[in-house]
Parts: C-alpha cells; structure tokens; sequence
C-alpha cells in the first residue's frame, strides 16, 4: 500500500436524514463514535456509534446509553469523520513486517543467565 493512498483508506460519513423544525426541510445529522473507560487507571475502549446534531448532544445520548448501568467514568464522543482507520481488506501487506529486521521481534533475543524475572 502506497503512503500517498491514506485517502483510500478513510470510510465515508455516515450521516441520517431527521425532520427538521417546521419549514426548515430536513437536517442531517453526523455519526459520532463512543468510547468509555469503566473505571480510573483503564483505557478507553470503543462502546459503539450514535447520531447527534453536535458534541453537546452526542455526549449525553452516549451517556444515556452506553452507561445506563454506572459501567463508566469518563465518555469520549469523536466525529466519524475525523477518524481514518486502515483498511481491513489490506491487513496482511499493511501490516507485514518489513524483511531482515528480526531484531524487532523478542524472538532475536536470547535469555540471560541469572535474570529471574524474564
């Protein structure tokens, strides 16, 4: 895969038609993406997807949803659009490990002597 081809990569906006206020035709509204961290000290992990009309909105529809039950501590909510993700079609080329360069896998090392904790 060519570096200058990360356009390829990136998916399209999903966005979904809403009435809008009366007289005002239809409103689309962007996907926003959900990440939760249960608890302090853990990471964030992706929780799912949702619609909103803007950050303020889809920070309390993730929370109403992906956190009904106290599952969390801290919400993220990230445009879809502002995300490019690799194509997973291409994940044995984009990730192969260049040849020669064994060096960077721990399979290269050998075990010290005396060296309990490895």
């Amino acid at each position: 895969m060519a570096t200058g081809d990360q356009t390829a990569m990136a998916k399209p906006v999903e966005t979904v038609e809403t009435p809008a206020a009366e007289g005002h035709g239809k409103q689309t509204w962007p996907l926003w993406e959900v990440f939760v961290r249960s608890s302090r000290g853990l990471s964030h992990v992706h929780a799912g997807s949702l619609h909103a009309p803007d950050a303020e909105m889809a920070v309390r529809n993730a929370r109403d949803l992906y956190t009904r039950r106290n599952e969390g501590v801290s919400l993220w909510v990230v445009p879809a659009s502002a995300i490019v993700a690799s194509d997973p079609d291409a994940k044995d080329e984009f990730f192969e490990s260049p040849k020669g360069k064994d060096y960077r896998h721990a399979t290269y090392y050998t075990k010290s002597e005396g060296v309990k904790h490895l």
